[in-house]
């Protein structure tokens, strides 16, 4: 029986086969004496389509609205239609809904079906929902955030409506939470099944448990009968996936209706479920848990219950909004199990055993513990509800969660630090988006991208309208292709809406609608997309944004930018092969169904990331980490590392390494530091700037603090100490002490001297500020800067480093004056580290030589003392002055020099014309022959080491006079050169010598051959008749002599004497020929004279020659014969014969004849010949030693001359005494000789 009643507008009817009616009367006493009331009603008991009847009934809805709310969209439109059609009225008149995107009502409308979404905009608008005067939160206990934020929001307002009536549906699942929440709001139960339920647990093995055939499996067994009659199937899955591969397991059975039901299917594919004929069989109804409460399937008798489903669930330590599949709690189990047992009696099948049903949850966690609070908390905000956690939820969230709602505010730059909107937060909260879609519109509208973002936050925002049948997938892919872009999901969304339109245009509703079938896109789906561009388009007018239309070419950049203001948590970069690191260290994924799956960009953003079997990034673009970090600066965290000071820009700089949760944005890029660390910016300063002096321009104060301390350096490297200057941290407190707090830059410093003009002053050094060990009086001027030679003056640096390349001191010689370097000299070094490096050789002797130069740095002193430096080998004159001061006799070869430090031997670095460094080391003898190898000199190291002023040979005074000395500039150093006559065999050449003494040498053979060539007439005169005789002759062949080789000695010999004139060898053209023209008598006078000296010493030579061809070779005669013919060879050098002193050619015949009879009795006086030679050969040897390395001592050094001399006369004493001396001579004298010449050489050094 039912009960009817009529009205002008509808007619009410309350079917009494649905449970709830046979509560009616208690349910409208109870709305009429309470505000709240609690209904706990089973599935199915009607409560849903009765209650808004009830109130009808009351009268309720008359000049104020019967709010109802559904927890989604689906079930709003199918209850209002349900209901209309059990009113008899047309639905969107007294009866309408309104869902986001379509409202269905009129001026008529009593009752109005909505989302609770719905409501909770018109908050916004209607703080005290002043339109309703009864409202219905249906389906409360499935707990949405909506729902509590609802029931929350309405608790408080309730006071503020007393004529406002409140009914809270419920499945009976934890009503008791209700009514308590409502100050013990009544609540009446009502049962909803009305056949008995047998349930059945089948306990399963989850190692090899596979949900598609267990599924099968018990719809077979249905189907056989084996639970009781057939009957129609609803089958509990997790997801679309599951109901997809089920479907196309039962595909080909006709025994089955499969018919699946998810929320994403559209309208008509949903219809399909509520039909409850079939034509082919038992139906069987594959549903996600939208059928666990939202819809009511008719016709169930069976249920099959896996026991869980994929729930949304928010991981405050991941950031991540996941969809594990999880088991269902028992009052969801329960639920399911209430779907059957309408029509018949019922069976519920769980896969699952009764023990772990028993050990589930009893509740589902509502979504307010399970979910991200910012769009709640923006709302919140908006309507000034006050703080979030004392808001009077029916179960108050984790504050984690709270805490993590408000980290995406801050991450979108909606609230400031503490917690309040701002400005942008305003503009977000009134966009009907979610917050992070949201955002992206502000951001592409200044971005110039609003056109291009409405398009894709309004895809985003809807299901995707893209199909993918199980059974044509590759073909849905192949059409959908056509619509990606390269590097962007998101642009493929703009490329696939330009298509639409365009088709939309040109094509009518039918045939559009056939396109989009016939390319598997979802005709509902687009115009639910539509429909929401529409509807943000008209959000952005109220703000005053007009987008334009879409550009022919999209700005990559600026739409991604854009995109990017919502996802700054959602962006990653590539790790390692397929994986990506997000923010806060997560790993994921790119989605397979990415146009980036297998390109990989460096750095991608995604719309989405979830958890499901893996992490994945969904709807993904290749982005650029740079595009982050302007658009909310507050969120990135700046390390600065390694500040220095940047002598370019005058300011302490460091590198800035950017990152957003964890994620380097960018790296290394240089920041001005003394914003971020003022002290240790100015620390730096000091250190690196001023203690340095790397600063431009230099204050005065520095340019001398930096001259004091190379003064100070340099001193130090010149006296191989580390002890005489401050530290650099004592210098830095120096600085530090007295520099204005403010100043860490060179700007900021000019700044500050400009300002205080006393500043300069306290900045600048005295010497004691910095110099902290003192040194003894004269040190400095031991320790010379320049190497001064002559003409030469040659830098020289001092560096102290042990084992380095230039350790001690380095003389710089430009590669054009290597030539004019002495040899000796550099063994020297200089006056400050010499007697060291004594001491140290004076180490390096054998014992028994040591112990005699006891105490060393004593007798080292002593012998320096005596000792001058010049170019003679050290070893020389050290083994000399030792003998002189200790009585010491140390041969050269007795010191251990290669032992030495190698800072103990001059550092010759050779550089070229522009100062670059060719070569350098401590060998001058081998660094002359590796620069000569190369060409990078012209000579060899000898005394006559030249260069020719011009190729030109002369054999008469046709040229210039010559100065006996020239200055030019050679590789910018000032160069004094000494131009000679060189000899170059039949006539001369001009040449430039780099010492007077080799010029001297040249110049005289020079004047020689050219007297000899300018007179040729006496020169003929000569050859004709000199030596001409019978007898000549005879004594010429008896001494082996050629004749026109002493003639030529004979015409030197003869002309000699001649080119000298009151200032020494002629340098003029008339000098020359004054004395040809006024000695040509003389010339001849000394030509007869020399010709009668020649042929008696070459008389004595002749019997010499002959008699040591008689001496036989006997070992015990060996060394008396190799002296004597050693002595018979030196006597016959010709060319020697002009550099004799004067006097001493007249006493060669004497010369020659003691040497004959010398050899004439050799045998009969061995024994006396030996011990001679004995004391003879150290004290010729020595003269043979130097003049060897230097030819022209021979020339210039009258000492070594008057030496030679006295060795002839000492060999005449020696082995023909009866002949007699010219002058006394001994080994004493020889000795006191020699001295001198070394004293010579100390006083001339060459």
């Amino acid at each position: 029986m039912s009960e009817t009643s009529t009205t002008p507008q509808f007619n009410l009817t309350f079917p009494e086969s649905l449970p709830i009616n046979q509560r009616r009367q208690d349910i409208q006493d109870a709305v009429l004496n309470h505000q709240v009331v609690i209904i706990a009603g089973e599935t199915g008991s009607g409560k849903t389509t009765q209650l808004p009847k009830m109130l009808l009934s009351l009268g309720r809805g008359q000049t104020q609205l019967i709010g109802h709310t559904q927890p989604r969209r689906l079930a709003a439109r199918s209850v209002a239609a349900r209901i209309s059609a059990e009113l008899g009225v047309e639905l969107g008149g007294v009866v309408g809904y309104q869902v986001r995107f379509a409202d269905q009502q009129s001026e008529q409308t009593r009752l109005k079906l909505m989302t609770d979404g719905i409501l909770l905009a018109e908050i916004q608008h209607d703080r005290l929902l002043k339109k309703y005067d009864t409202l219905i939160i249906d389906e409360a206990h499935e707990r949405s955030l909506n729902i509590d934020f609802l029931l929350g929001y309405l608790k408080r307002i309730l006071p503020q409506r007393p004529d406002l009536k409140l009914i809270v549906t419920s499945a009976t699942i934890d009503v008791e939470r209700f009514s308590a929440y409502f100050d013990e709001a009544p609540i009446i139960a009502v049962e909803g099944r009305t056949y008995p339920v047998e349930v059945h647990y089948e306990d399963q093995d989850q190692h090899t448990f596979d949900l598609t055939q267990a599924v099968v499996d018990r719809l077979t067994l249905i189907d056989r009968g084996r639970y009781g009659d057939r009957g129609d199937v609803l089958v509990f899955l997790p997801g679309e996936r599951e109901i997809r591969d089920i479907a196309k397991a039962l595909k080909g059975q006709e025994s089955f209706d499969v018919l699946p039901l998810y929320a994403r299917l559209s309208a008509t594919e949903q219809n399909r479920v509520f039909q409850t004929t079939s034509r082919r069989g038992v139906r069987v109804v594959l549903a996600t848990n939208v059928a666990e409460t939202s819809l009511t399937v008719p016709g169930i008798r069976y249920v099959i219950d896996p026991g869980t489903a994929r729930i949304s669930r928010y991981s405050y330590r991941s950031k991540l909004q996941r969809l594990p599949i999880e088991p269902v709690s028992q009052a969801s189990a329960n639920q399911r199990k209430g779907r059957c047992g309408r029509v018949a009696d019922g069976v519920c099948i769980r896969l699952y055993s009764e023990d772990e049903f028993l050990n589930r949850p009893e509740f589902t966690d509502p979504e307010i513990k399970r979910t991200n609070l910012a769009q709640v908390i923006l709302q919140m905000r908006l309507l000034k509800l006050g703080d979030v956690n004392a808001f009077p939820f029916i179960e108050p969230p984790d504050p984690r969660l709270i805490r993590d709602g408000f980290t995406l505010l801050n991450e979108l730059g909606a609230v400031d630090p503490q917690q309040a909107l701002t400005p942008l937060g305003h503009q977000l909260a009134r966009l009907p988006v979610d917050p992070r879609l949201g955002r992206m519109i502000i951001a592409a509208q200044q971005q110039g991208a609003l056109a291009e973002i409405l398009v894709i936050v309004s895809a985003l925002a809807v299901q995707d309208p893209r199909e993918r049948p199980a059974e044509k997938r590759e073909q849905a892919d192949a059409l959908h292709r056509r619509f990606q872009h390269e590097k962007s999901d998101f642009l493929s969304w703009i490329q696939l809406w330009q298509y639409l339109e365009e088709q939309r245009t040109q094509l009518g509703t039918n045939p559009f609608r056939k396109l989009c079938q016939r390319e598997f896109l979802n005709y509902l789906r687009i115009r639910e997309w539509r429909d929401t561009h529409r509807q943000l388009v008209l959000a952005c007018r109220a703000y005053g944004w007009t987008a334009r239309d879409i550009a022919l070419e999209l700005d990559y950049e600026s739409i991604h930018k854009s995109l990017m203001a919502g996802l700054l948590s959602y962006i990653a970069t590539h790790h390692e092969g397929p994986e990506y690191e997000g923010a806060r260290q997560q790993k994921l994924r790119i989605f397979p169904g990415s146009v980036n799956y297998k390109k990989r960009p460096k750095w991608i953003m995604a719309a989405e990331i979830v958890e499901t079997t893996q992490v994945f990034a969904r709807t993904c673009a290749a982005v650029e980490p740079a595009w982050a970090l302007d658009i909310n600066p507050s969120l990135l965290k700046r390390h600065h590392y390694e500040p220095s000071w940047h002598l370019r820009s005058g300011r302490v700089l460091a590198y800035e390494r950017v990152s957003l949760y964890g994620l380097t944005l960018s790296d290394k890029q240089r920041v001005n530091y003394a914003p971020i660390d003022p002290v240790i910016a100015r620390d730096v300063f000091i250190r690196e700037a001023l203690v340095t002096g790397r600063i431009k321009p230099k204050p005065p104060f520095l340019s001398k603090n930096l001259s004091l301390l190379e003064e100070l350096v340099q001193l130090e490297e010149k006296t191989r100490r580390r002890d005489l200057i401050a530290t650099e941290q004592a210098l830095a407190e120096f600085y530090n002490e007295r520099l204005p707090a403010n100043v860490a830059s060179g700007a900021a410093l000019m700044k500050a001297l400009k300002r205080d003009a006393s500043l300069a002053e306290q900045l600048t050094f005295a010497q004691a500020d910095v110099l902290v060990n003192t040194l003894a009086d004269g040190t400095v001027a031991q320790f010379p800067d320049r190497w001064e030679w002559r003409d030469l003056s040659l830098s020289l640096s001092y560096h102290f480093e042990p084992g380095h390349v230039r350790d001690g001191v380095t003389l710089t010689v430009p590669s054009a004056l290597l030539n004019r370097l002495p040899r000796y000299l550099p063994q020297w070094l200089v006056p400050g580290l010499l007697p060291e490096k004594l001491i140290a050789l004076v180490k390096t002797l054998p014992k028994r030589l040591r112990k005699q130069l006891v105490p060393v740095p004593d007798k080292v002193h002593a012998a320096l003392a005596t000792m001058a430096p010049a170019d003679t080998p050290l070893l020389m004159a050290l083994a000399v002055a030792f003998k002189r001061t200790a009585g010491v006799v140390i041969q050269p070869e007795d010191f251990g020099a290669d032992a030495l430090e190698p800072y103990y031997q001059m550092n010759i670095c050779i550089v070229g014309d522009e100062g670059d460094i060719l070569r350098q080391g401590r060998d001058l003898e081998a660094l002359i022959a590796a620069t000569r190898a190369t060409n990078e000199a012209a000579e060899t190291h000898s005394e006559t080491r030249s260069a020719a002023v011009d190729k030109a040979l002369y054999t008469d005074w046709t040229f210039d006079d010559l100065p006996s000395q020239i200055q030019f500039t050679q590789a910018r150093t000032k160069v004094t050169s000494y131009p000679a006559l060189t000899d170059r065999g039949d006539a001369v050449q001009i040449v430039l010598y780099d010492y007077p003494e080799a010029a001297e040498v040249a110049h005289k053979q020079g004047l020689l051959r050219l007297a000899l060539t300018s007179e040729r007439a006496m020169v003929r005169d000569l050859q004709r008749h000199a030596f001409r005789s019978p007898a000549a002759q005879k004594v010429l062949l008896a001494a082996g002599i050629e004749r026109s080789a002493l003639v030529g000695a004979l015409a030197s010999l003869s002309f000699a004497p001649s080119l000298v004139d009151e200032s020494g060898l002629v340098r003029s053209r008339s000098s020359f020929e004054k004395c040809l023209k006024h000695n040509r008598r003389a010339v001849l006078d000394r030509a007869l004279r020399f010709e009668s000296l020649l042929l008696a010493a070459l008389q004595s030579l002749g019997e010499t020659r002959v008699a040591l061809g008689r001496t036989p070779s006997l070992a015990e005669l060996m060394p008396s014969k190799k002296d004597a013919l050693q002595h018979y060879q030196r006597l016959l050098q010709f060319d020697e014969w002009v550099n004799w002193p004067a006097g001493m050619m007249d006493q060669l015949p004497r010369f020659a004849k003691a040497l004959a009879w010398r050899v004439e009795r050799l045998q009969s006086q061995l024994p006396k010949d030996h011990k001679s030679v004995a004391i003879l050969r150290p004290l010729e040897q020595r003269w043979i030693d130097l003049v060897a390395q230097r030819s022209a001592l021979a020339v210039v050094c009258e000492p070594l001359q008057e030496y030679h001399w006295m060795l002839e006369e000492f060999r005449v004493s020696l082995f023909a005494q009866q002949l007699g001396t010219k002058m006394p001579v001994s080994v004493k004298r020889l000795d006191a000789a020699w001295q001198s010449i070394e004293q010579w050489l100390i006083e001339n050094p060459l």
